[in-house]
């Protein structure tokens, strides 16, 4: 080509649905990738972990099974290769969707290497060079590496080596207590994995709500995962065929021998390599790329979207993003990224997800708020499921029905999140909420139940006497 409409760096979640939103509105599209299409969710991160986190559950489930009338298998013996190779295969077969073929024969021309600004509308693979009139950095993030002296020597896992494993490590210590770090780290203790996680905060999950942070705690535990929290690992060295981690916590230094160190402590932008420079593009090594409320960076030609220049490093955020970048880069629109109601949810078990604000978010704006709860052994379908453990938390304004925010803790708190982001987004308060009939028996009528808890405040002592007055006709 000439000159493209759009040149898209980074094949990942938000490079794709960049590359076939313009596609199909019939832009010149092209798209560069250095590894592997798909970015971090197919390949490392999303995909990968959620389907051993399905068979681990199922390993706690066989071991449960009195719980839910049924006999606890004589032997519940784990198979670690075969979770592991179900994993890849289902990998695999998601990865068809996205593979070159299917996206040429969308539009899109590929190119496989490593890209680097040539000028402000030009882009260099390899020796190839791109021209465009807008442009697209999607290059995702990568994990960070703590800072712990001897940790790159011994050699350490992240998300993006862990799911090469095809051996179950006996001992396995877990660095962080973020979301990647409580999910994998109940995940492959219930692949029988001896599993110790070291947290040097308080809680797991910080930023979450302190009573969700606390119920994953209990879970974890149950499971029997070994937990340090106000722990830092200061020090890994080798010692006899096993790696050494130097623990301080509360006052305290200890070690602990393990076979493998997962580290999962955060993501730094990929911002390396491409010569920002000479695109007159700034961007910082912690936050990523500068962005304004539109996704576009210091050149005017060039946008930018997902985990490269965003807080919330997520699937759905890159997703929701780059439809953003596409609309105001090649139709001049004007959508605007602080516009987006942006959920998330931790998949643990039971899961933690949240939207809009929290209660200290709330009071930090001045913004009075009244929350209503309803705990999950409250609901039937939790009691009959053996799921009661956790809650929703539904946040309004006070002297309103409007929905600032909500937290859900239950074994299907992703599934549930999306009602209430719905409703956030549309502008849905818990007065219409009351009026939606759920079907019955399901989890996310905890959802209705705090709704009608909302209608309940508002049959005043007036509105009673009135109501009694009329009765007595």
């Amino acid at each position: 080509m000439d000159k493209y409409n759009l040149v898209i760096i980074g094949a990942g979640p938000a490079g794709l649905v960049a590359a076939r939103a313009a596609a199909a509105l019939g832009a010149k599209v092209a798209l560069i990738e250095r590894n592997l299409i798909g970015g971090d969710c197919l390949n490392v991160g999303c995909v990968p972990s959620k389907a051993i986190i399905r068979t681990s559950r199922l390993y706690a489930d066989m071991r449960d099974a009195e719980n839910f009338g049924a006999q606890v298998p004589i032997s519940v013996d784990v198979d670690f290769p075969a979770a592991m190779e179900r994993m890849r295969r289902l990998r695999s077969r998601i990865s068809r969707t996205d593979s070159a073929r299917r996206l040429s024969a969308e539009g899109v021309d590929m190119y496989f290497g490593s890209a680097c600004f040539a000028g402000p509308n030009a882009v260099a693979v390899d020796k190839t060079v791109l021209h465009f009139r807008k442009a697209l950095i999607a290059t995702g993030a990568r994990p960070k590496t703590p800072a712990i002296p001897g940790l790159a020597e011994t050699g350490y896992l992240t998300n993006e080596n862990v799911f090469d494993l095809t051996e179950r490590p006996r001992r396995m210590l877990v660095i962080g207590g973020g979301p990647l770090g409580c999910e994998l780290a109940q995940a492959f203790c219930r692949l029988g994995v001896q599993v110790i996680i070291a947290q040097d905060d308080p809680m797991f999950l910080p930023k979450e709500e302190r009573d969700a942070a606390q119920i994953l705690s209990d879970a974890l535990a149950r499971d029997g995962v070994e937990i340090h929290l106000n722990a830092k690992v200061v020090a890994v060295r080798m010692e006899g065929g096993k790696k050494v981690a130097d623990l301080v916590g509360d006052g305290n230094e200890f070690s602990i021998f393990v076979d493998e160190i997962l580290t999962g402590i955060g993501r730094a932008p990929n911002v390396g390599g491409m010569n920002l420079a000479a695109a007159g593009v700034r961007y910082d090594l912690e936050t990523g790329i500068l962005v304004n409320d539109f996704l576009q960076t210091t050149n005017a030609r060039i946008y930018a979207a997902g985990d490269v220049c965003l807080m919330h490093k997520f699937t759905h955020t890159a997703d929701a993003s780059a439809r953003i970048a596409v609309q105001n880069a090649l139709f001049l629109g004007r959508k605007r990224l602080s516009a987006l109601t942006i959920p998330w949810c931790t998949y643990t078990d039971p899961e933690i997800a949240h939207v809009g604000l929290y209660v200290r978010e709330a009071w930090e704006k001045a913004i009075p708020v009244k929350t209503f709860t309803i705990l999950m052994h409250d609901v039937d379908r939790a009691v009959t499921d053996g799921e009661e453990e956790g809650f929703v938390k539904i946040h309004v304004r006070e002297g309103t029905d409007r929905i600032l925010g909500a937290t859900v803790v239950a074994s299907h708190a992703g599934e549930m999140i999306n009602g209430l982001s719905l409703a956030i987004g549309s502008g849905i308060g818990l007065r219409a909420l009351a009026r939606v009939i759920h079907s019955y028996p399901t989890q996310a009528q905890a959802i209705k139940m705090a709704a009608d808890a909302y209608n309940r405040t508002r049959l005043t002592p007036t509105l009673k006497s009135l109501a009694k007055r009329w009765l007595a006709w």
